[in-house]
């Protein structure tokens, strides 16, 4: 399951590398308050590369914002024998190998080792897993190439997810080599490593990476696609509708849900179907409501649950889909309503 050799090839002409860095950067301004508000461009790119590490939006923005306050407190250092990008790149792997030191990898409940569960077993919340997180996909030109590496493959939700089975270091090489097409040198130089060490790093990653991660033939539909617009319409008019026979017709017959805090995955239309009529706190038509987003380069939306008691809708799930060939392949229903502030979404409609 070579993903990894599909993200290679994604990537291997992204703006993201530093040989398409254009020849000749020096330090820039020679103030290092105007240099560190010149460097503000890398911010989003920084900010995903951090969540690569960390599979936390939260902790990637500390992260970004302590990579900048290091850069501005180092700038009289900088030399310029590397692109200010790099330069920041370096700071921002070493600040998150510092910050992971000693803490638990971030997982979704697919990734906890447990064979998809029952839809009528009561449901079991985990609050005390430090989950996988989504990603807010930046507001920039889609058809930019460093956009679409930085919101899509390298930040699509199971690739991220399959990176916390690595160790820190092992993510850090294999982000730098196989997303950023850094060389070997290059990411020992970072890191601290010989090129043995790294290349050796890289073996076992990417080994561990093709068990456990996203086939590269498992293509996604990029969600500005009039398709996977015409079924995230479709999929939001059945929960709105509560017609769950309709919802899993667009499900394909391996599609997996699962639903974080809690720690059950399921596999199957029919299993789906089951678990919503089950478990799901709506009744009627009008009981939910969603609206529209993106998230980690694909479809989602905010669902929100009519309060039985107010009457107003309040944020319930975040919906990230995994569409492939037209069909709903994989929902991660993050249970968590403080996401929605993240996507500029209200708490209640």
């Amino acid at each position: 399951m070579p993903v990894v050799g599909a993200l290679r090839k994604l990537v291997g002409v992204s703006v993201l590398a530093e040989g398409l860095e254009p020849a000749g950067v020096r330090a820039g301004p020679e103030d290092a308050d105007a240099f560190l508000a010149d460097a503000q461009r890398y911010r989003r790119e920084l900010l995903a590369h951090c969540y690569r590490m960390t599979g936390s939006l939260h902790d990637a923005e500390d992260l970004v914002q302590e990579t900048y306050l290091r850069a501005w407190k180092s700038y009289k250092g900088f030399e310029g024998k590397s692109s200010v990008r790099t330069w920041l790149y370096r700071i921002a792997t070493n600040t998150c190998l510092t910050a992971l030191e000693g803490k638990q990898r971030r997982p979704l409940p697919t990734g906890l080792g447990q064979a998809s569960a029952d839809p009528a077993d009561e449901l079991t919340q985990r609050g005390e897993v430090p989950w996988l997180e989504p990603l807010p996909d930046g507001a920039d030109d889609p058809t930019d190439p460093s956009t679409i590496v930085g919101s899509r493959e390298s930040v699509r939700l199971a690739f991220v997810a399959a990176l916390q089975h690595l160790s820190p270091r092992q993510r850090a090489v294999l982000v730098l080599r196989d997303v950023l097409q850094w060389k070997a040198a290059e990411v020992g130089e970072a890191i601290g490593a010989s090129t043995a060490a790294v290349n050796s790093l890289l073996q076992r990653a990417r080994a561990q990476l093709d068990a456990v991660g996203p086939s590269e033939d498992d293509k996604l539909d990029p969600p500005g696609t009039p398709e996977a617009k015409d079924l995230l319409d479709r999929y939001i008019a059945a929960f709105e509708a509560y017609d769950i026979d309709k919802l899993v017709e667009m499900f394909t017959e391996e599609a997996v849900w699962e639903m974080p805090p809690f720690d059950g995955w399921y596999q199957s239309p029919a299993h789906i179907h089951r678990l919503i009529k089950t478990h799901c706190p709506a009744e009627k038509a009008g009981d939910m409501r969603l609206v529209p987003t993106t998230a980690n380069g694909q479809p989602a939306a905010g669902l929100y649950m009519r309060n039985k008691e107010s009457g107003v809708h309040e944020a319930f799930q975040f919906h990230v889909l995994d569409v492939t060939d037209g069909a709903v392949a994989h929902v991660v229903a993050f249970g968590e309503p403080a996401i929605f502030a993240k996507f500029g979404l209200p708490a209640t409609l």
